[in-house]
C-alpha cells in the first residue's frame, strides 16, 4: 500500500493534478481576499452613512439659541440603547456633558475611532464616531463596531472553511483522477513488457472514451498489428527458404557421399566434384 502511494505521488498525472489544484486554490484565495476587502469597505461605508444620517436627524432638532429640544432628543436616543451599542454625547464648550449616555472627550471633529477606555463603556468594544458643532456645543454620535467585526469574523471563518474543503476536494479529486490515469499508463507499460518478451498478440486495453490516451493506445495497437504481420511474414519466408533448400542440399549430400565412396575405391571422382560444384552454384 505504501509503495503504491509512493508511486502515485511520483506520477506525472498526480503532479499535474496538484499543480492545477494549487493554481485553483491560489485564484480562490486571491479572489476571496478581494471580495473580503470590498465587503469590509462596503460595511464601513454603510456604518459611516448610518452615523452621519443619525447625526443629521438629531442636529436638525436644534433651534436657534434654544438647545432644550436637542438635549431631549439626545437623551431620548440614549435611552433606546441601554447596552450602549450606540453612544450619544452633547457637550458644551468646556467639555461638560449636557446630554447623552457618555462624555465624548478629546474626539476630533468628523469621523474617528476610539476604544472603551472611556468610563462607563463596555470593555473591549471599539466604536466609530462622528463629532460636529451644533450651535456652541459639540454633538457626537458613535456606533459599536462589534456587529461589523462579527460579520467580518463570520466571513473569514466561512472563507477559511471553504478553503479547507476545496483544498481537500482538490487533493482527493487529483489523487482519484491520477490513479485512474496511472492504471491506464500501467496497462500500456505491461503491454510493452509482454511485447518485449515475444508475446506479440498482446494489445493495450481501450476504455472506449475516445480520449487522448485511447487515441495513442489505438495507434500503438495498430503498430503492434503491423509488427506482428511483419514477424509472421519473416517466419513464412524463412520456412519457404528452408523448404526450397531441402531438396538441393539432399542432392549435394548424395553426390558428396558417392564421391567419397569412389575415392575409397581409388575411382575417379572428378565428375562427382563437377556435379557438386554445379549443385553448389544452384543452391
Amino acid at each position: 500500500m505504501t509503495g503504491s502511494w509512493s508511486r502515485l505521488l511520483r506520477s506525472t498525472p498526480f503532479r499535474l493534478a496538484l499543480t492545477f489544484g494549487f493554481l485553483f486554490m491560489l485564484a480562490f484565495v486571491l479572489s476571496g481576499a478581494i471580495v473580503y476587502q470590498m465587503m469590509s469597505a462596503d460595511l464601513a461605508e454603510q456604518l459611516d452613512d448610518t452615523i452621519k444620517e443619525t447625526y443629521a436627524v438629531i442636529a436638525a432638532t436644534y433651534a436657534d439659541s434654544d438647545p432644550k429640544e436637542l438635549v431631549e432628543t439626545v437623551d431620548s436616543h440614549s435611552m433606546r440603547s441601554p447596552k450602549k451599542e450606540q453612544l450619544f454625547s452633547l457637550t458644551d464648550a468646556a467639555g461638560n456633558r449636557l446630554a447623552g449616555n457618555f462624555t465624548a472627550a478629546g474626539l476630533p471633529d468628523g469621523f474617528s475611532n476610539f476604544g472603551a477606555e472611556m468610563p462607563g463603556l463596555p470593555k473591549g468594544t471599539e466604536y466609530r464616531a462622528y463629532s460636529g458643532a451644533v450651535g456652541g456645543d459639540t454633538l457626537t454620535i458613535a456606533i459599536s463596531l462589534s456587529e461589523t467585526e462579527e460579520l467580518e469574523t463570520i466571513m473569514l471563518m466561512s472563507f477559511g472553511w471553504a478553503t479547507l474543503i476545496i483544498t481537500g476536494l482538490a487533493v482527493a479529486g487529483g489523487a482519484l483522477l491520477a490513479s485512474r490515469v496511472q492504471l491506464r499508463l500501467d496497462g500500456i507499460a505491461a503491454t510493452m513488457v509482454d511485447v518485449s518478451h515475444g508475446r506479440l498478440d498482446t494489445r493495450i486495453p481501450l476504455t472506449g472514451t475516445g480520449d487522448d490516451i485511447d487515441l495513442v493506445s489505438s495507434q500503438v495497437n495498430a503498430a503492434l498489428d503491423r509488427l506482428s504481420g511483419l514477424v509472421d511474414g519473416m517466419k513464412q519466408v524463412s520456412a519457404n527458404i528452408a523448404h526450397d533448400l531441402k531438396t538441393p542440399l539432399n542432392r549435394l549430400q548424395m553426390i558428396l557421399e558417392g564421391a567419397a565412396d569412389k575415392a575409397a575405391g581409388d575411382q575417379d571422382v572428378s565428375d562427382d566434384l563437377a556435379d557438386a560444384r554445379a549443385e553448389g552454384h544452384q543452391i
